[in-house]
Formats: structure tokens, C-alpha cells, sequence
């Protein structure tokens, strides 16, 4: 067994290489949680309509709020104001899934949505 070196040593180059590793992923474990409550806070809203119903969703698709017009309510015409939401909702859902790609696409690995 002549040149062997216990511990880190031998095929790794070393414990400060493993040590340099180590720093590495703790950094970007930081900059994914830093990502992660971007997310969280951001604000992005969604709207149809020419802004009869607004969306408001954060980061990770969670709603927190839906406003509407009232020129939008027509109760001749439900299904109108069921397609505004929806649009608004599924607008909010876009810009949200660009901004976690933004976001968190560095990092590699499946997306949450």
C-alpha cells in the first residue's frame, strides 16, 4: 500500500479542495434560500379586460388578491366575468413562472411549477 494517504488526500487533491467544495454549496444554498424569498415577496399582478379584473399573485403562484371593476359585473353575463378572472389569473401565472425561471433556473434541476 505505498502511497497512500488517509483522510481527503489522494484522489481529491487535498482537503482544501473538499474545503473550497464545501464553501461553494453552503454559498449557493444561500443564494437559493435569497432566491426563494424573492419569490415569496414579489408582487406581480395579472389583468384582463384593459384592467377590469386585476390578479395579484407572488413569486411561487400564491394569490393575494383579485380586484374587480364593477363595470365588469354583468349579471346577464356571468361567464364573462368567469373568463376575465381567468385570464387575469392565468396572465399573473405566466409572468410568475418567467420570474422563477429568472430566479431559480440557475440553479438547475425540475422548476416547482
Amino acid at each position: 500500500m505505498a502511497g497512500y494517504r488517509g483522510g481527503f488526500g489522494g484522489g481529491f487533491g487535498g482537503g482544501n479542495q473538499m474545503q473550497q467544495l464545501m464553501k461553494q454549496a453552503q454559498k449557493m444554498q444561500e443564494q437559493m434560500a435569497q432566491a426563494q424569498e424573492e419569490l415569496e415577496e414579489a408582487e406581480i399582478v395579472g389583468e384582463s379586460g384593459g384592467g377590469l379584473v386585476q390578479v395579484v399573485v407572488n413569486g411561487k403562484k400564491a394569490v393575494s388578491s383579485i380586484t374587480i371593476k364593477p363595470e365588469a359585473v354583468d349579471p346577464d353575463d356571468i361567464e364573462m366575468l368567469e373568463d376575465l378572472i381567468l385570464a387575469a389569473l392565468n396572465n399573473a401565472y405566466e409572468e410568475a413562472e418567467e420570474l422563477y425561471e429568472e430566479k431559480m433556473g440557475k440553479f438547475g434541476g425540475a422548476g416547482l411549477f
